[in-house]
């Protein structure tokens, strides 16, 4: 910190302090609130005193002066999850209500050569023709009694 880092310090806004606390880093550079009212400060003159003068409510409440969060509450679980996973389901919907609609609305009809009549027809034909008779589909047909071998 420079030497006007103090005076700078003294005008900032109370959400845009340095405070950085963490487990990893669990004594930040300066306190929770930096900007105290009378009663805080009265507190904080009381605090330079014995402590075993402070109840247990002030030595709470010094304790949120300083710091922001204990470690039980830095270390509770989130609900973020749920959020992402609903974005993420809701997402999964949506692109099946657009595939959905493309198919019945966008895209063309299937072609006639994949329905099954047509593919039907188009095996008989390879067998008429004796297609790959030696070992290919026509070597598997059974000419006599008409079925597969």
């Amino acid at each position: 910190h420079g030497p006007g880092s103090a005076a700078h310090r003294e005008g900032k806004m109370p959400p845009y302090t340095n405070y950085h606390a963490q487990r990893s880093y669990p004594m930040p550079d300066e306190p929770f609130c930096t900007e105290l009212n009378a009663e805080q400060r009265a507190l904080k003159e009381k605090e330079k005193g014995s402590w075993t003068q402070l109840s247990h409510a002030e030595k709470v409440a010094l304790y949120r002066l300083q710091f922001h969060e204990t470690f039980a509450e830095m270390n509770r679980r989130s609900n973020e999850w749920k959020t992402v996973m609903g974005c993420v389901f809701f997402f999964f919907g949506f692109t099946a209500l657009m595939i959905w609609w493309q198919r019945v609305y966008v895209f063309p009809r299937k072609p006639i050569t994949l329905t099954d009549e047509w593919k039907a027809q188009q095996l008989q034909r390879i067998l008429d023709m004796k297609g790959n008779p030696v070992q290919g589909l026509a070597s598997q047909w059974d000419y006599e009694k008409k079925e597969w071998k």
